[in-house]
């Protein structure tokens, strides 16, 4: 049989179709503007607003199938009172981050970017969200927990002058260089200031200064505060900048965008939804402790508890298993007990008697559940590649097939083909007749044998699966 992995074939749809509309954000500020070619009413159109991401607690991360993020709830609030969908872009590089925006892999940059000069000569910043220091990261003496603080302080650099003569690690296109660069020529201070690359983040660096590996690096204080959890024989205190601003970035071309979101952040009906989403990341311990634990995309090991059982019934079928979770996570968020209003039940929310007919119950256990799922979405998809001579399309015919029923996406191919649209294709098409189906003018038609459907959650279904299964492939790559 023709692999689900074809799938991925529309993301380079999607990228082309995006290189070759959008402007470039090569301009300065003092030159004639580039044309817009995609901004807010772009954006409201589509219904979807692209972020580009980093894998990191502040930025954007996911556990346990879910996305989290301080940056990334920002937005998603944002979304929310916009009606729109976020779409998250994993950035696995940040030197490349601007190209993306530029290129129109993403709309939005939160990567916790700091607002200054240089970077404003090629995009446009919101408001800040938020406000913090750069830091001094560096590593306690092994005895620190015998020391007094007095004698702890004098182990360590508290003043700038005390950095004559030492080695730093510090990713070369960040604020961060900028800074020690101009602080260790002001002061003469000699110091052998090593550029670090994009792919290197700075959850990183703190964890090598952390083991030993290197000696120094320099964070924002919001980032180090939370790495300071999982590493407690770091030092934060030495503090190298003033308040340093940090904000979302857009294209140039992107005015009316970044106005809405300076709009949204600055609403005082927003102020209480900012502070919380503030205080859940940097005030308490609940959601920042996920970002390392088992299950966390910055552990880069495993999505769910399930991996093991996914991958070999994926591959079994051949299917990607990061698709498979997908699906999982949309209709249980991995929780075996998890039951609905109407009676579905488990891990893929059977129904009693669907679950029945492929020997399953309620007690049956996670391993089974997810046997009987993967067997049900491989003969839905046979079934289609009968009919329709395409596997990407006949992934989501599936997925609608999984989550309405076949009577009812055969009611809207009927409807398709009545209405001169393609019955052997999904998106503007067949799609467009699903969400139809909860209209009295369309499930009242003739051709129409199995009545009304909330079409409408048919239809985001397969868009919030495809979505989540195209960022678990970024955050859990094979």
């Amino acid at each position: 049989m023709r692999s689900a992995y074809s799938i991925s074939f529309l993301s380079l749809i999607l990228i082309s179709y995006c290189l070759i509309g959008c402007g470039g954000l090569t301009k300065k500020k003092n030159e004639d503007p580039p044309i817009p070619t995609k901004d807010w009413a772009e954006i409201k159109e589509d219904s979807v607003i692209t972020i580009l991401a980093e894998n990191s607690p502040v930025s954007y991360f996911i556990y346990r199938g879910r996305n989290m993020g301080y940056e990334y709830e920002l937005l998603y609030e944002f979304s929310k009172d916009q009606n729109i969908r976020i779409q998250i872009q994993m950035v696995n590089d940040l030197d490349r981050m601007f190209e993306l925006l530029d290129s129109c892999r993403g709309d939005v940059i939160a990567c916790n970017l700091t607002i200054n000069e240089r970077r404003d000569e090629f995009v446009d910043f919101t408001v800040p969200h938020m406000h913090t220091h750069q830091v001094l990261i560096q590593r306690k003496p092994e005895n620190y927990q015998k020391l007094k603080s007095s004698e702890l302080d004098n182990t360590l650099i508290r003043a700038p002058e005390e950095l004559a003569g030492k080695t730093i690690h510090v990713w070369k296109n960040s604020s961060y260089f900028e800074k020690i660069t101009q602080l260790n020529q002001s002061l003469n201070l000699n110091m052998e200031i090593v550029p670090t690359e994009g792919d290197l983040i700075t959850e990183e660096l703190i964890r090598m200064v952390s083991d030993g590996e290197i000696n120094y690096t320099i964070a924002d204080e919001n980032v180090a505060d939370i790495d300071l959890r999982y590493y407690p024989n770091l030092d934060i205190k030495m503090q190298l900048s003033h308040a340093d601003s940090i904000g979302f970035a857009v294209r140039e071309s992107s005015p009316n965008l970044r106005d809405t979101l300076n709009a949204w952040l600055l609403d005082k009906r927003n102020a209480s939804t900012i502070g919380e989403v503030q205080r859940k990341y940097f005030k308490r311990r609940s959601h920042t402790n996920k970002a390392n634990q088992d299950y966390s995309s910055l552990n880069g090991d495993q999505l769910s508890p399930y991996d093991d059982i996914v991958k070999r019934e994926s591959d079994s079928i051949g299917w990607d298993w990061r698709l498979i979770s997908a699906i999982i996570y949309q209709e249980s968020k991995f929780e075996t007990y998890k039951e609905s209003g109407a009676g579905a039940f488990g891990i893929f929310q059977f129904m009693p008697s669907t679950a029945a007919s492929y020997g399953i119950n309620r007690s049956s256990s996670a391993e089974a559940q997810i046997k009987a799922g993967i067997r049900k979405l491989k003969k839905n998809y046979d079934q289609w590649l009968e009919e329709i001579n395409d596997s990407t399309e006949c992934i989501y015919f599936t997925l609608g097939t999984f989550n309405a029923g076949r009577s009812h996406i055969d009611d809207a191919r009927a409807l398709a083909k009545k209405h001169g649209l393609n019955d052997s294709v999904w998106h503007d098409n067949v799609a467009d007749m699903v969400r139809n189906l909860s209209k009295p003018t369309y499930y009242r038609d003739e051709v129409v044998k199995n009545g009304y459907l909330r079409g409408i959650e048919t239809y985001e279904y397969i868009i919030e699966v495809i979505q989540r299964y195209e960022e678990y492939q970024a955050a859990f790559p094979d």
